[in-house]
């Protein structure tokens, strides 16, 4: 995760907006490639380089027919099988960090008084990221493009907190997850300021399987409250947990991508990645 990883996935998203923009055209190898300045073969290495798949296939991940498969497909494993039995194997992350601490009431009132926070700046596969821990676990991360403004809204979330520039343990365990050998990862621990609402829709999102999506009224049928659908969607919009918590894997239910707090491009980037990491 480095500067040079940084300027590939630059290079990437803006490949995918042309994709996104010209689908239906079905761009050839040659005009995507000429959209962000390399030659065809440069490209195509390139892009399987990040994306472990072709620009073809990955065009066809991001695609609402393969979306609305996903979703179709999503009812029984999610729904039927995942929630009740619990989810394994090295495709799916519930099982890396099956424990969400919710702050207690008073250091969720209180803006973070008293909290010591590490924040740790890094790179990842869809740009640069900003992660924050505390003593019992990550208590934020967010994709950024300036580091100033990540830091400015890092101690928005916890205006009474004291922090301290530096990496520990707790941050680089968690941004092992963007490597590409899951075998040797720890538990994630997650340390997290939100109501009892807003924490137990989180919760139901670590048990969409990587690969998979689901849609804002399932969300809701799933924590029993199948009316809730704007609350649930307000509640993944504040998601403090880029990519960990992955309010990525929840679309709309026509299949179309929809918002995402840190940019649409970004979402269908990771989702078409995860898409060839579990087909790979």
């Amino acid at each position: 995760m480095n500067h040079e990883e940084n300027m590939h996935y630059a290079q990437v998203a803006k490949a995918i907006e042309y994709i996104k923009a010209n689908f239906q055209a079905q761009p050839s190898l040659e005009e995507i490639a000429e959209k962000v300045h390399l030659s065809p073969f440069h490209f195509q290495r390139l892009f399987t380089e990040w994306a472990g798949t072709s620009p073809k296939k990955f065009l066809q991940y991001i695609s609402i027919g393969h979306a609305k498969k996903l979703l179709r497909e999503n009812h029984a494993t999610l729904f039927e099988t995942a929630y009740d039995t619990g989810l394994s194997g090295t495709s799916r992350l519930h099982d890396l960090f099956v424990n969400i601490e919710g702050m207690t009431p008073a250091e969720y009132k209180n803006g973070g008084k008293n909290l010591a926070i590490n924040y740790h700046f890094a790179g990842s596969p869809f740009g640069n990221i900003i992660v924050a821990s505390t003593s019992k676990g990550i208590c934020y991360m967010a994709f950024y493009e300036k580091e100033e403004e990540a830091l400015e809204n890092l101690k928005t979330n916890f205006p009474l907190a004291s922090f301290e520039k530096k990496s520990d343990f707790t941050q680089q365990n968690a941004l092992a997850i963007f490597g590409n050998d899951w075998s040797n990862l720890k538990q994630i621990k997650l340390h997290l300021k939100g109501t009892d609402f807003q924490l137990k829709v989180w919760e139901t999102l670590l048990k969409i399987p990587m690969g998979q999506l689901s849609t804002y009224g399932k969300i809701a049928e799933q924590i029993g409250q199948a009316t809730a659908s704007r609350a649930v969607g307000t509640a993944i919009g504040s998601n403090p947990i880029a990519f960990l918590i992955p309010c990525h894997r929840v679309i709309q239910s026509s299949g179309n991508i929809g918002g995402y707090m840190w940019g649409t491009t970004r979402k269908t980037a990771i989702i078409g990645w995860e898409s060839a990491k579990v087909k790979g």
